[in-house]
């Protein structure tokens, strides 16, 4: 098991910086996701780290060494890519070997090597099989078996579930997690994806602009994002602008007691999910009009304009209201996060 350090990693492409002093520690054994938007310089951090592109300026370590000066093959880091990038006139076993077979590796070894990686990747019976012949799930575990038969310290993948269908991708993210977790091999996952980031990480780190803007925990990315853009990213918010006074924040719509105790100007972030409807008064409701209703099935969402703000909100769709109908709103305000209000 390998860390890994990125620091000050910084880099141009014609004149544009697509990287900005990037820093990033990755623990041994960890999975760690880099998520953000496409163009956001996700990839090109993986092929930095990997040896492929060369920074502008900055270091890597690998259990503290620095790796700048080691060529791609002696690394010990390996992509899988998106398009996997299989030999298409290989066998499945042939895929596997080939990087063992260019390390010179003993015929002996390789090939019980190539045995170990395709009953890892519950491949057996395919190992004659042509690329062409497989599915997309098993091409892309050709590709995991082939990376991993190498034996890297460090396995890099870039958007390796983005060619697969809905169901397919949630088998195959399952099934990469168990290897990862089985094998203890440090890892860093691409992805835009922000459900398949919170779900499979240790650690995420969000990228926006050649910028970490945020690294932590999947809770503590979505739960106490550092900015409003971190928070943005996870999707559509409610903000309200007020004052924190004696233990009470003082907005628009009332006066709601809170713990929070920061600066007195602040912007309140409120989470569409985590505000509660009735047809009924109740301590601190706020009256309100429904004046949107969309139906998702397991979820509706909802806006509600109390005064001069609309609201959204999401909840089961257990229990539904109805467009023109009067509600009251809830907000625990011990719950939503608050942002200084710098305007």
């Amino acid at each position: 098991m390998s860390q890994i350090q990125l620091k000050n990693i910084s880099k141009h492409f014609e004149g544009k910086q697509v990287l900005k002093d990037i820093n990033l520690f990755v623990k041994e054994g960890e999975m760690v996701s880099l998520l953000g938007p496409s163009g956001c310089g996700k990839t090109t951090t993986l092929k930095i780290l990997a040896g492929l592109i060369e920074p502008d300026c900055g270091d890597i370590l690998i259990n503290g060494d620095s790796v700048l000066n080691i060529p791609v093959e002696r690394r010990g880091v390996v992509i899988v890519f998106q398009d996997y990038l299989l030999f298409p006139h290989m066998t499945v076993e042939e895929n596997v070997a080939f990087g063992l077979k260019m390390a010179k590796v003993k015929k002996s070894k390789r090939i019980k090597r190539v045995r170990d990686m395709i009953d890892l990747v519950q491949l057996n019976g395919h190992e004659k099989k042509y690329p062409r012949e497989l599915s997309g799930g098993q091409r892309q575990r050709v590709a995991i078996a082939r990376a991993l038969a190498i034996e890297p310290r460090v396995l890099l993948l870039d958007e390796p579930f983005s060619n697969l269908d809905t169901r397919l991708r949630e088998t195959m993210r399952e099934f990469v997690c168990q290897i990862q977790k089985k094998l203890g091999i440090t890892t860093i996952l691409v992805t835009h994806d922000k459900e398949e980031a919170l779900m499979t990480s240790d650690q995420v780190a969000i990228m926006l602009g050649g910028e970490i803007k945020q690294f932590g925990s999947p809770a503590e990315i979505y739960e106490r994002p550092v900015s409003t853009i971190v928070a943005d990213f996870f999707g559509e918010k409610n903000y309200i602008k007020g004052e924190i006074k004696d233990r009470f924040f003082i907005c628009d719509v009332g006066k709601f007691k809170t713990d929070f105790n920061g600066f007195s100007k602040v912007k309140a972030m409120v989470r569409p999910e985590e505000i509660e409807i009735s047809a009924r008064d109740g301590e601190n409701g706020i009256l309100g009009i429904i004046k949107s209703k969309t139906y998702a099935g397991e979820r509706v969402y909802y806006t509600i304009k109390t005064g001069n703000m609309e609201w959204k909100c999401i909840l089961s769709s257990q229990k539904t209201f109805n467009v023109d109908e009067k509600v009251f709103i809830k907000i625990d305000f011990n719950k939503v996060v608050f942002f200084k209000d710098e305007e």
